[in-house]
């Protein structure tokens, strides 16, 4: 008998979107779950929509707000487009944005208060977002 599960849930609080260029061209990509923890990162039991990640090893972990870093999680490069549930501890693809316009002030009142869109230009190598 095969493993059948049933869930529900929506596309999360898009409202950090500034508009709807991009978001038929999100990228796959790979989600590194072993480096988000479930009391910051994914307290409901997802990872919440707008959530900003930068890519490691060719996976994706939590941007590093930190405008000093030199660590490759302090290049942003973009932001989860949907709510995305997490099951069990393996990576799964979620769709990245990577480019359009981006409320920067909606993506502080989820759960990343500390997220500022970032200044210097190495940080902002990766994508071509306008933060608004």
């Amino acid at each position: 008998m095969p493993k059948l599960r049933s869930e529900t849930y929506g596309a999360g609080d898009q409202s950090w979107l500034g508009s709807s260029h991009g978001i038929n061209e999100c990228r796959t990509e790979i989600l590194d779950i072993s480096a988000f923890t479930a009391n910051t990162h994914y307290p409901n039991g997802y990872i919440p929509s707008g959530t900003p990640v930068a890519k490691v090893g060719g996976v994706l972990v939590p941007y590093d707000v930190t405008e000093a870093t030199t660590t490759n999680a302090g290049v942003l490069a973009g932001h989860i487009f949907t709510d995305q549930p997490v099951i069990g501890t393996d990576d799964f693809a979620v769709p990245l944005l990577d480019h359009g316009r981006v409320k920067a002030a909606k993506i502080a009142a989820l759960p990343y208060a500390s997220f500022v869109r970032p200044a210097a230009a190495a940080k902002n190598a990766a994508h071509n977002i306008v933060y608004i």
